[in-house]
């Protein structure tokens, strides 16, 4: 369920700001038949959104390279001491901002040319943080192609936890009883999503066949020699350096789950079957997040998730300035638009893991009676 914002009324002011913003947005929005979809697309091109923002990217990732550099250069200078472990969160919230950058390459926001797109990725991907900028393309890629789809979209397939009610079925055991308390165990499972991701890139490119293996391989087998190497000089091979890794790691996988987990999780779930077309299929799963720069900043863009889905090329900075058009063109056919807080995204998220993982208790709360 949407809080708050759902459906979202549009206002006088931005409905004018949608008309100056495309000449032919009053008549498009207005005209009945043909591609919903292609007149959206016309307004957010007329617009000028999906131009590539060369000098923004250009200081995005000078400043966020060199923030990184930074972050390892002041885990050298704090040496062997229990401080480093501040280094430690400061490092999981700058590999998540490279991994945002990645994720931006990976779309072409930054670069037209696959190749250029390419580079950036693996250079910031796979060297940069460890992960695999082609399997998680591809996979990435899927998702966007079919969300909350079952079947389809990777995000929601069967694993720890579980996102649809024919997924319930399960083996006794602790696999059972994880997916029963799932809504529980949903943010300290986070702390575990980094390993995740760089196990599934080692697994990724030991199991396929691509042109680009061996550079990608050579280029994660560096970060890893390098990043333990580092650790172990500076703090030795004992307790300090395990404990770093874990909450460097830790750190980075919850900060990155947090900031794709309230996109999608909680919305409705859309069967092998379904046929909805383009614009809704992308509309009515994803959710937006309500907020300001800080919010912009701290989730990458992800927070525009609407905006994102329907137009993946759009670069980052320009999302915020298609919302108006776009939250307008949905009300404008009574298409629900869903945005909320951040904190209530996640009330729908674990709302939703509880309702899966125990669907009796779920049912029970909603008739009223005691658990």
């Amino acid at each position: 369920m949407c809080l708050q914002e759902f459906p979202v009324q549009i206002s006088d002011p931005e409905i004018a700001v949608l008309r100056r913003q495309s000449p032919s947005a009053e008549s498009a929005l207005a005209r009945p038949g043909g591609s919903e979809y292609a007149e959206l697309s016309r307004l957010v091109r007329e617009a000028g959104l999906l131009h590539r923002r060369t000098l923004y990217y250009t200081w995005k990732i000078v400043v966020t390279v060199g923030a990184l550099a930074g972050g390892w250069a002041a885990f050298v200078v704090v040496g062997n001491s229990w401080w480093t472990l501040a280094v430690a969160g400061l490092l999981a919230v700058l590999f998540t901002q490279v991994g945002f950058l990645g994720h931006d390459a990976g779309h072409r926001q930054i670069f037209g040319s696959r190749r250029s797109s390419y580079i950036a990725g693996v250079l910031l991907g796979n060297l940069g943080i460890g992960l695999s900028y082609g399997w998680w393309v591809a996979k990435h890629n899927r998702h966007h192609a079919h969300p909350n789809t079952e079947g389809a979209d990777p995000d929601i397939a069967t694993g720890a936890l579980i996102f649809t009610a024919t997924q319930v079925n399960a083996p006794r055991g602790v696999v059972r009883l994880i997916r029963r308390y799932q809504a529980y165990l949903f943010f300290p499972m986070l702390l575990l999503e980094g390993v995740n991701l760089h196990v599934a890139s080692v697994r990724a490119l030991a199991g396929r066949t691509s042109r680009h293996r061996r550079t990608e391989a050579a280029l994660l087998a560096a970060h890893f020699a390098s990043y333990l190497a580092l650790v172990v000089v500076v703090l030795g091979p004992g307790l300090k350096a395990v404990a770093f890794v874990m909450v460097q790691q830790g750190l980075f996988g919850l900060y990155l789950g947090c900031s794709f987990a309230p996109n999608h999780k909680g919305m409705p779930v859309l069967t092998a079957t379904d046929r909805s077309d383009f614009l809704r299929r992308q509309v009515l799963t994803s959710r937006n997040i309500r907020g300001g720069r800080l919010t912009d900043l701290a989730l990458g863009g992800l927070n525009y998730q609407i905006e994102h889905h329907l137009f993946p090329s759009a670069p980052r900075p320009s999302l915020r300035r298609c919302q108006p058009l776009i939250r307008a063109f949905c009300q404008e056919r009574g298409l629900t638009y869903c945005q909320t807080s951040l904190a209530g995204s996640f009330a729908s998220v674990l709302g939703h893991l509880n309702s899966v993982g125990r669907p009796g208790a779920a049912h029970r709360a909603a008739a009223g009676t005691a658990p």
